[in-house]
């Protein structure tokens, strides 16, 4: 009898882990924050409670090893002596969710404001907005960063405010880790670069680039969990470009609006993610609207219909991310100092509030990592 509840009480032990993960919190500096964030995620009831933060200069994007013993910071500044914005190496202990300082290295230009690793976890890519550069760093085997290399872009797009130079917004590394998907939003363009795993080296791919609308500010790109269909969300129209992609080479096939019909305030379109099981796609657009739109995805072909939006419920959704399981997703609103939690109908798709908060300053970036 008691080896039955021994191992019962086993069982549910290690069901009650299953439902739990790490929540690796980027924010921007503010009264109410302090850098980087460790929550505990129950993904059973979608409530988190914090675990450790670490203080660091405006870590507004952050990226895990694959891993999951290292996390990777920016530190999106430019300080005065032109010697541009940092990224900062952390190890992680999953046993406590605890972050220690490895090192830090400057991100090789102005504003960093988004960092991947690549597959390996022994390069970092590093996105500098201001300065329009993009970056490699080597990781070395205790996790900590070697010095950059850099690529600068050049040119100018069609908006005299948004778009006199070039503005690299994120990189993103193909499932092959071939390729690298790099997003400018100064020049309309995504850059494709091919990527040697062995040396770091990136090289303008056979296709080294792909034009978008001229004046919509390609901000982020994310693929399809099949990799035959890419997505970007362009930050300055409000629409969303839908790309076939084959042989490491991409094709528009369709363009969308993130906005309600008639509607023709200014979007500012952040974000963009696909549901786990690829049934769905989600855009935020911040502005007035302070939005998700929410669109059904045809698997086949990739594109989307739009299904509906969904208010954030606060101010400013620069980011929002949806949890492993699929059942919640949460938007980080910059702007009101707080994350709400929706509940997620992995059905329909729709979001709904769950009422739970998470109350911090500045949020803009979640990392998900498994509590061991």
């Amino acid at each position: 009898m008691k080896l039955l509840f021994s191992i019962f009480s086993f069982f549910l032990f290690q069901l009650a882990g299953a439902q739990e993960y790490y929540i690796v919190l980027g924010t921007y500096d503010s009264p109410k924050s302090e850098g980087v964030y460790v929550y505990k995620f129950n993904a059973a009831e979608g409530s988190a409670r914090e675990i450790s933060h670490f203080k660091t200069s405006n870590p507004s994007f952050i990226a895990v090893s694959p891993d999951e013993r290292f996390v990777y910071a920016v530190n999106e500044t430019a300080p005065q002596g032109g010697k541009g914005g940092e990224i900062v190496a952390f190890s992680f202990n999953k046993l406590t969710g605890e972050l220690t300082l490895i090192n830090k290295q400057l991100s090789g230009g102005d504003h960093p404001c988004h960092v991947e690793t690549d597959k390996t976890g022994k390069w970092v890519f590093a996105s500098n907005y201001s300065s329009g550069t993009l970056s490699v760093l080597p990781v070395n085997n205790d996790g900590s960063l070697g010095k950059a290399t850099t690529i600068q872009h050049t040119g100018a797009g069609k908006n005299p405010q948004r778009q006199k130079g070039p503005h690299v917004h994120g990189a993103i590394i193909s499932a092959d880790n071939k390729q690298l998907l790099v997003t400018d939003l100064g020049i309309d363009k995504v850059m494709l670069y091919s990527f040697d795993a062995i040396t770091g080296k990136l090289t303008p791919s056979g296709q080294p680039f792909i034009h978008s609308v001229p004046g919509s500010g390609p901000r982020l790109f994310t693929f399809h969990p099949n990799n035959k269909f890419g997505y970007v969300i362009e930050e300055l129209t409000g629409t969303v470009s839908v790309y076939k992609y084959k042989r490491g080479r991409l094709k528009v096939d369709q363009r969308i609006s993130t906005m309600r019909q008639n509607d023709s305030s200014f979007a500012g379109s952040a974000d963009i993610h696909v549901s786990p099981d690829g049934n769905f796609l989600y855009a935020s657009n911040r502005g007035d609207v302070n939005s998700i739109a929410i669109y059904s995805v045809n698997k086949k072909k990739g594109k989307l219909t739009l299904i509906g939006h969904q208010s954030t419920l606060g101010k400013s959704p620069r980011n929002f991310s949806i949890d492993p399981t699929g059942k919640f997703l949460l938007c980080e609103n910059q702007n009101s100092d707080e994350i709400v939690i929706f509940n997620r109908d992995v059905n329909t798709g729709l979001l709904a509030d769950s009422g739970k908060r998470i109350v911090v300053g500045k949020p803009v970036c979640i990392k998900w990592v498994a509590v061991e």
